[in-house]
Parts: C-alpha cells; structure tokens; sequence
C-alpha cells in the first residue's frame, strides 16, 4: 500500500495496513541533504529532492513543500521589498518594515499569479518534480498561508494584535485579502500533483476564542471551502501552532481532514471536543521526546497519543521536527506507525 491510499484510507474510514506517519518535516529535510536551509527555500528542485531523500531513508509518509513564511509574501511585494530577512535558519518576517505597516498600502495590492516568476511557483514547480520522481501512489503535501498567518507576515503580527481592539474592520479587508492568495495558491498545486493541501495559521493560538471566531475562523472557512468545493478529493490538513485547546470548539466546524495539533494541546480534550471520527495528527513532543527524548521515549509518546486520538489518528509531532534531531528517534517514531494498524490501540 502506498503512501497515498493509506492516508486517503484513513481519511475515508477504510481498513489500512497500518497508521500513516507524517511528521513536519522542513530543516531536517535539509540537514539531511547537507543544504543550507536558504538553499533548501530558495530552489525547488533542491527541495524536492530533499524531501525525497529524506522520506526514503526514514520511511516517511508523505513529502511536503512547506519551507518558510515567506513564500506568499514577497511575492505580493513584487520581489523581495525589505521586509524579510535572510537569516541562517530561512527568511524572517521584519516587522518595523512590514509591507502594510501603513494600512493605506493594502488597497494598493493585488493577489500574485502563483504562475507568474516567483517563490509561489518555485514552490509549484517542487511539486512537479516531486510528482513525477516518485510516481502516483505517494502522498504530496502541498501548503498555503493561513489567513491570519500571511496577515501578520504583511502587517506584523503585534499591530495585527493591535488591530483586533483598534481596527477589527481592517482586519476583515486584510484577512479578505489573505483568504484571496490562499484560494488562488491551492489549485496550481493540486493541478501539480499535490493530493493535500496543508494550512498553517501559526499564531491564531494566541487569538482569544472571541476573536479567533469573529476575526480568523470566517476567512480560513472561505479557503477550505473554495477547495472543498472545487476538489471534494483534496485531503485539508490545518495546522496551528501552541495551545489551541479553546479555540477547539469553533475549529471543530471548519470542513477540515485533518487537525494537526502542536504538543501544548491536551489531546484528551482535543479528542473529546472534536468528537470520535475527526482525524488527528500529532502530538509528540518535539522538543522533550523528539530531540532530547531516547528512541524508546518516542516509541512510547507515539503510543500515547494513539491511545487517546484511538484509530482515527496520523503518528506525526505536534510541529517541525528539529534539524538537531537524533535520526535514531525519528525512526522510532515511524517505527510505531509500522508495527500499528489504526485498530490496534494500545490499553489505557
């Protein structure tokens, strides 16, 4: 069984050989390649063949093309505006020259073709090279900035906080905008072999329930919507970074997959919130298990997690896997997806 049936199989509630395993994987993919991490994000061949390289040696279920946060963004700039910089761990959003840190610039813009020269084809053009080497049965994660997300890579994230007390009614126009690029960026990655799309809308964990309902959850709605109803085949897979155990309850009611959620989250509440038949993935530790953790640390956290989230569960960390990682302990983590099947939950 490939990649891509086994995760579709669990998504559809069909039998499996055993649970899939699709950790977040990004600067360890590059260390494993021997890249530099710019020269990872920079190059979508040097990417695509990292992640191959990568899922190979450790038999991981899935390659991805998610890098950095800087993709969307310096494409809607035109080019790279001075708002980024590039650090030694990847691009890094420079929040005292943010594109729209004056509010009147955001009028100005207009949503990039993913297919014009830019980060946001490079990024297309990963996924064609990964479709094409390894072939139709593997599972490629494609990705889009969530709404929140790409609106505080443009803003910075402490006026857009601002924002949420001062200016709620220019968050909906920033927020309208970011869901715009979203919506345009999925399909040209679908349509380039991507059979997932991932959505990360990083800082929405430090949103309050109230404003994550009223200012995040309709635009991250209108995204997976659009996809839902233009490819009901594409698996969506939404990723929030930190303790996002209070907004579960608005985010059970996004169409979403697959909930990926980072290790700060009680899973037990997870689980009992977003009822028993939504997909879960995650949440090893990444820092306690995954990087200072033994191999038999790792074995046991991804058992844990299998026996709250039960057989509806990817193995995977709660987010990105260290470029410091012992290799020896991410095989251990695949080396519990291997020997389980989804029924095959350990005894509490």
């Amino acid at each position: 069984m490939g990649s891509l049936e086994r995760i579709r199989g669990l998504v559809a509630g069909e039998p499996i050989d055993h649970l899939p395993v699709q950790p977040l994987i990004m600067q360890f993919a590059a260390r494993h390649a021997g890249l530099d991490y710019n020269d990872y994000v920079t190059h979508g061949r040097r990417l695509a063949e990292a992640q191959m390289s990568m899922a190979q040696a450790y038999g991981i279920d899935c390659l991805m093309q998610c890098s950095d946060p800087a993709r969307e963004l310096i494409d809607i700039a035109g080019g790279d505006d001075g708002s980024v910089e590039w650090a030694a761990t990847g691009p890094a959003i420079v929040e005292e020259r943010a594109l729209v840190r004056d509010k009147q610039v955001l009028s100005t813009l207009r949503v990039p073709d993913p297919l014009a020269p830019g980060r946001m084809l490079d990024r297309v053009e990963s996924i064609e090279i990964m479709r094409t080497s390894a072939g139709p049965d593997t599972s490629i994660v494609g990705w889009v900035e969530g709404p929140l997300a790409l609106g505080a890579e443009m803003r910075g994230l402490s006026m857009v906080m601002m924002d949420t007390y001062e200016d709620p009614g220019f968050l909906d126009e920033l927020f309208d905008f970011t869901s715009q690029v979203a919506r345009a960026y999925w399909r040209p990655q679908v349509e380039a072999g991507a059979d997932t799309i991932g959505m990360s809308d990083a800082a929405a964990s430090m949103m309050s329930p109230a404003h994550y309902e009223r200012d995040i959850y309709p635009a991250q709605r209108r995204v997976v919507e659009d996809i839902k109803a233009q490819r009901p085949d594409v698996i969506v897979r939404l990723h929030m970074c930190g303790r996002t155990d209070d907004l579960l309850p608005t985010m059970k009611r996004l169409p979403v997959d697959i909930y990926e959620l980072d290790f700060p989250v009680d899973l037990a509440r997870a689980r009992e919130v977003l009822g028993p038949d939504e997909v879960i993935l995650g949440n090893v530790n990444t820092v306690e298990e995954m990087l200072t953790g033994t191999p038999e640390e790792v074995y046991a956290a991804a058992a844990r997690c299998h026996r709250i989230c039960g057989p509806d569960h990817v193995v995977g960390t709660g987010c990105e896997v260290a470029p410091e990682t012992p290799p020896e302990n991410l095989r251990a983590l695949v080396a519990y997806a291997r020997d389980h099947a989804p029924t095959d939950v350990p005894a509490g």
